[in-house]
């Protein structure tokens, strides 16, 4: 089965909601305000079944000005436009806007309705159907058939419907393969089952009892029921119109331009760079321009930042970014409108090329070489590029930047890494890296190691955190490496035998401590002070201030000494030599042979300590497993 969107455009009473309702029944005027005034103020559904294959769904807009943005609501998932103009009143001011809209929009395919022929006669008609050709030339509607119809007589309207299963047949379908996106156009109470929203499945499908996430609230919810054309249905697929019955939200905190997607496969944004063409005969539009800004069913203020130039001339065409006031869930390719602040009117439109973009420099020549990239739309392209921009990109931050399944980003990844302008890290696989990237990460971290050597010939090496702390790269937007993608660094480095990491410490290969004659004979005067002072130890600061040395120096040869294990810190302000210890160990074991019990006061007797460094010494001999403690007594192991 094909299932086509069919989006009704025209101005005001020009019989779109009669044309709708004599195809197929159904009266797309849905509230009774529309009814009484005799015109469409919101947006209008029905479907028509031509055939066992093709199934149409309309969307009536509409046609007043004062609604236009409701119409902007609807003809954005639309695949056919079905273009109405009167017999009786020809083309007026809103079938000259909604059919901007729909060119903006890039809708590729329809066909044009001269209605209400019954109002006129043949001279009349014939003028009109000149007046159209006219009016759509060098358009895509320019070679589009075009139907005289009458929504009172019936006239025209079998050749109607042919024609729509032709076009409906030709239209390429909606992709399947990309992940669920439902813009919401209504949303609902239905008493007994709770938040009911509408709209347009406009990529991928979505099954009853899933998992959704509403954007940009970012809330994951159940799919408790699906319709689709009124009708239950186990899923809906691209191309349906969609109601869907949700479990975990109030239908008070949805509203229409929100969007229902697949969980955690994009990101809501207020930022997006995108192509912007301008109508001819608008006014010029300045940069930091604020505009209404319409994409799917999302309405919001947007200010334009125009990134080649200051000024976008009407009819020309450059790139921008937007900032909007509000966030939304927009991929590239995305489809927009901007209407002027005031009066309103459609001025523009264009296509999201990024919805993550990096700061932009202004003037900086590489922003619009990358943007050139990004409307080429080469996939393969397109992902190196981002993976350039950010050093290294998780896959599903990639994945929603580009509104793709992430399997289909990997693939794409994959051959880059073949050509080896990638690497992809982690099993499986789940971090981006940019090529260039990896190896200014790799000439950074010997740098930055090199650079702690000279600076600290004294220690052996540096903590493997500390080095990551100083891998900020230049020219790119994340500041420090995952510990993943330094990981990935630090094992190719060892692996080509350019570092030695052991444990929790990286130095250079071959790098060994440089003492000096002076700094070798102060480490072994420290050793040989704490060795000579038996258990009664001095204080660190006692011993250090004896040397002819400077205080850091110093210190770091007693950090020397505690790391190779001559010396051995027991608390904050007890250090011992580890040859006094292992003699202590030897005096507690003959001791064991006569009784394995020992009190605090025996072993302040037999060492001749104080309490003050007998309580330390005891704690680190039951760390040390020599001895466990009972009570206030200790029995030796």
């Amino acid at each position: 089965m094909r299932y086509v969107i069919v989006g009704t455009a025209g101005h005001i009473d020009h019989g779109k909601s009669a044309l709708v309702l004599a195809l197929t029944g159904t009266d797309p005027d849905r509230w009774e305000e529309e009814k009484r005034r005799g015109i469409t103020i919101d947006l209008g559904f029905a479907h028509l079944d031509l055939g066992d294959d093709v199934r149409i769904g309309f969307i009536d807009v509409p046609g007043h000005e004062r609604f236009v943005k409701n119409m902007l609501a609807g003809v954005g998932g639309i695949d056919l436009v079905m273009l109405i103009i009167a017999a009786d009143e020809s083309i007026k001011p809103q079938t000259r806007e909604h059919f901007d809209i729909c060119k903006l929009l890039g809708i590729r395919r329809g066909l044009v309705v001269i209605t209400k022929s019954d109002l006129v006669d043949g001279e009349m008609l014939d003028l009109v159907r000149l007046e159209v050709q006219e009016f759509v030339a060098g358009s895509f509607l320019e070679r589009a058939p075009v139907v005289v119809a009458s929504a009172r007589t019936g006239e025209g309207l079998d050749e109607l419907r042919r024609e729509l299963r032709r076009l409906s047949v030709e239209a390429p379908s909606r992709p399947l393969d990309l992940p669920f996106r439902l813009p919401i156009d209504r949303s609902f109470v239905m008493k007994g089952f709770g938040a009911v929203v509408t709209g347009t499945t406009i990529t991928g499908t979505v099954e009853k009892e899933s998992e959704v996430e509403l954007f940009p609230l970012g809330k994951r919810l159940r799919v408790r029921g699906i319709e689709v054309y009124n009708a239950p249905a186990d899923r809906a697929i691209a191309g349906q119109r969609t109601a869907v019955n949700l479990v975990g939200v109030d239908a008070r905190q949805i509203n229409r331009g929100m969007t229902l997607a697949a969980p955690g496969a994009f990101q809501s944004t207020a930022s997006m760079d995108c192509t912007l063409t301008l109508l001819p005969g608008v006014r010029p539009l300045k940069n930091h321009a604020q505009v209404h800004f319409h994409c799917g069913t999302a309405e919001t203020l947007a200010r334009v930042i125009l990134l080649d130039g200051r000024e976008l001339k009407a009819g020309a065409t450059g790139f921008v970014q937007l900032r909007l006031s509000e966030p939304g869930l927009f991929v590239p390719d995305d489809r927009f409108i901007i209407r002027q602040l005031s009066p309103i009117v459609t001025i523009g439109g264009g296509s999201v090329l990024d919805n993550a973009p990096p700061k932009h420099r202004a003037g900086d020549p590489t922003t619009i070489e990358s943007l050139r990239v990004l409307e080429g739309g080469d996939p393969t392209a397109r992902i190196e590029l981002h993976a350039q921009q950010s050093g290294e990109v998780a896959l599903p931050a990639l994945a929603a930047r580009t509104g793709w399944k992430a399997a289909d980003v990997l693939r794409v990844a994959n051959s880059l890494e073949a050509h080896n302008r990638l690497t992809l890290l982690g099993q499986p696989a789940g971090v981006v890296v940019a090529a260039a990237h990896f190896q200014r990460l790799t000439e950074l971290l010997l740098e930055k190691l090199g650079e702690f050597h000279t600076a600290n010939p004294l220690l052996a090496g540096l903590p493997k955190e500390e080095l990551r702390s100083k891998l900020k790269a230049r020219g790119v937007a994340q500041p420090l490496p995952s510990a993943v993608l330094f990981n990935a660094v630090l094992q190719s480095l060892a692996e080509s035998g350019k570092v030695d990491a052991q444990g929790e410490m990286v130095r250079l290969s071959g790098r060994t401590i440089q003492l000096s004659a002076e700094e070798a004979a102060a480490r072994d005067q420290i050793a040989a002070a704490f060795e000579k002072a038996g258990l009664a130890v001095p204080s660190s600061r006692e011993v250090l201030a004896k040397l002819r040395l400077d205080q850091a120096r110093a210190e770091k040869l007693l950090k020397m000494l505690l790391k190779e294990g001559v010396l051995l810190r027991i608390s904050e302000d007890l250090i011992f030599h580890q040859s006094v210890l292992q003699n202590l160990r030897a005096i507690l074991q003959r001791r064991k042979t006569q009784s394995k019990l020992l009190t605090v006061a025996d072993f302040k007797e037999f060492t001749g300590l104080s309490r003050k460094y007998a309580i330390p010494l005891l704690e680190y001999l039951d760390r040390e497993r020599v001895t466990r403690r009972e009570g206030d007594d200790r029995v030796i192991l």
